[in-house]
């Protein structure tokens, strides 16, 4: 765990896997995860049949270029390793897939133990009674 969606307008496959080597590689420098740790949907949107939309909000000048990162993960991380984990993200975002940090969005949704499930329909980080093989 963490569980990440990346969605990316008018991208191909390649950039896809260079965003999500990105944001993967950024958990592991500021978060401490496992680099075996990756699960992740990555999806590109091709204007047509499907499709990002975004605004200038806060004043940050957006463009086609948009990305929008979705990390669910367990609570308990510190603001400092939260904010550090953003600015690698952008930074690794550009470095590899030439995206602009601007149109790097992200948001971070956090849960407990029990709201995971591996495979196998146990919650292996909080077992109970009923989580036995």
């Amino acid at each position: 765990m963490p569980f990440v969606r990346i969605d990316a307008l008018g991208t191909d496959s390649e950039r896809l896997d260079a965003l999500g080597r990105a944001v993967h590689d950024a958990l592991v420098e500021t978060i401490g995860f496992p680099p075996d740790d990756l699960f992740q949907v990555l999806t590109g949107h091709d204007g047509v049949n499907s499709t990002l939309r975004y605004g200038g909000y806060l004043g940050i000048r957006r463009d086609d270029g948009i990305v929008y990162v979705a990390i669910t993960m367990r609570s308990g991380r510190a603001p400092e390793q939260k904010r550090a984990l953003y600015r690698r993200i952008a930074e690794l975002a550009h470095a590899y897939a030439g995206t602009e940090p601007r149109n790097v969005f992200i948001t971070l949704t956090e849960n407990e133990s029990v709201d995971w499930s591996f495979g196998h329909g146990v919650a292996q980080y909080a077992p109970g009674a009923a989580d036995t093989l």
